[in-house]
Formats: C-alpha cells, structure tokens, sequence
C-alpha cells in the first residue's frame, strides 16, 4: 500500500496465481551470506526488473515469466516475495510514488519559505525526477490510463499530493481565506490538473520546452494563491 509511496487496450497476463504454493528458502546461510539478505536481494532485483517491464513492455504485456527473466531468477523465486504480479507491479509503483513525495517534502523543507523560490524548486525536482528515468515517464504517461488497478492507486497517490498542496499553502500564506474544505477542493483541482499536464507532456501532446513547462506550473501555482481571496468573496 502507498503510504508517503499509447495505451494497452486492457490488462492481460497479470491474474493472480491460485494453484502456486510459495518456495520455502533455506534459512541457513549460504556463502558467507544470510538468507534475509538474500531473499531482500532478490526481492530488490525482482523491483528493478518490475519497473524495467512496466517502463518499457507495459502492464499489459508484463509476466512472472518475463520479470524473472530480467531479474536473472528462477522463476520460483517470486512467489518468496509476492503473491502475483499484480502485487509486485503495484509495489514498484509505490515505491516511484514514494521517491516523488519524499523528493518533494525535502525539497521544500530546505527551499525557501516565500512561495516563488519554493514552488521553482520543488516543480523543477519533480520534473527532473520524472524525465531521469525514461521508465517513470512512460509509467506516468502510458501505463496509468491504461491499468485499472493504476487508476485507483492514481487516486490515493493524488490524495497524498493535495495533502502536500494544502499543508505548503497553510505554511507559506501568512492567512489561508479558503476553509477547510474549500482549501482541500483546491488542492484536489489543481494537483489532478497538473497530473494530467505532466502526463501529457511525458507523452510529447504539449510541445514546449523542461524550462517552460516549469515556469508555467511556478506561474500557475502562484496564481492559485491568489484565486483564495477572491474564491473566498465568491463563496460568501
């Protein structure tokens, strides 16, 4: 589960496994090596090979067979650390999904506290961060519409970063007009928009350029900041 963690036509190849029973692993140790740390090597292993299938082969045509083929296992070795590919997949996702965040947070946290210099720095993280791995970036474009099980983790990922949204709001404006609910609505509207955005830049459907496309998201961020006081006349 997530904590702060063009298009198939559907999901295939990727059902859960109900007549597998898990390997049993000696717990001796076997070289030098114990065996925690080699079930967490190959639990690592079958990771980066999950996100080398889904950031370039897709959801739908990934496989047991075809992620333990990258990983260098046996194929029984997977089922040591997950219980099907939908498990291992959904795992590598949340762990991308928590490096942004958690990229996100620092960055913040060592930026300055005035609201240009802040959003500047965490958008150009965010954005780098996305376009270092040519696999996050199909992740992101491609493989979220077109995995059921992604577009619900798309949802409580989105809800994490409108929690992000809200709290930098409450820290950086010396007074939030918007309510509660009103402020989190706002969070909702605009992180689900720059989603989309990112998700379609990835995809190459907005032709500009990294420093651009930065500087918009910078302008538009600030100018949610100052759509509170009037949202706030509106409302009343």
């Amino acid at each position: 589960m997530f904590t702060i963690t063009r298009f198939a036509a559907g999901v295939k190849g990727c059902g859960r496994i109900d007549v597998m029973t898990p390997h049993r692993t000696s717990l001796r140790p076997y070289g030098g090596v114990p065996a925690e740390q080699r079930r967490a090597a190959r639990r690592a292993a079958l990771m980066e090979a999950g996100l080398d299938v889904l950031g370039t082969r897709g959801w739908a045509a990934a496989t047991v067979r075809s992620v333990c083929a990258r990983a260098r296992l046996n194929d029984r070795y997977f089922y040591e650390s997950f219980p099907d590919l939908d498990a291992l997949l959904l795992a590598v996702v949340d762990d991308q999904a928590a490096q942004a965040t958690a990229l996100i947070t620092a960055v913040a946290r060592r930026a300055p506290r005035r609201p240009r210099p802040r959003a500047t720095a965490v958008v150009s993280a965010i954005v780098d961060f996305l376009t270092a791995d040519p696999r996050r970036a199909r992740v992101l474009a491609c493989e979220f519409p077109a995995a059921p099980l992604l577009q619900e983790r798309r949802r409580k990922i989105i809800e994490v970063l409108a929690g992000i949204y809200a709290d930098q709001a409450r820290e950086l404006l010396d007074e939030v007009p918007l309510g509660e609910t009103d402020l989190a609505m706002t969070a909702l509207t605009v992180v689900s928009g720059l989603w989309e955005l990112l998700s379609a830049w990835l995809r190459g459907d907005v032709e500009t350029d990294r420093d651009h496309l930065v500087e918009y998201v910078v302008a538009l961020l600030l100018t949610t900041t100052e759509l509170a006081p009037a949202l706030d006349r509106r409302l009343r």
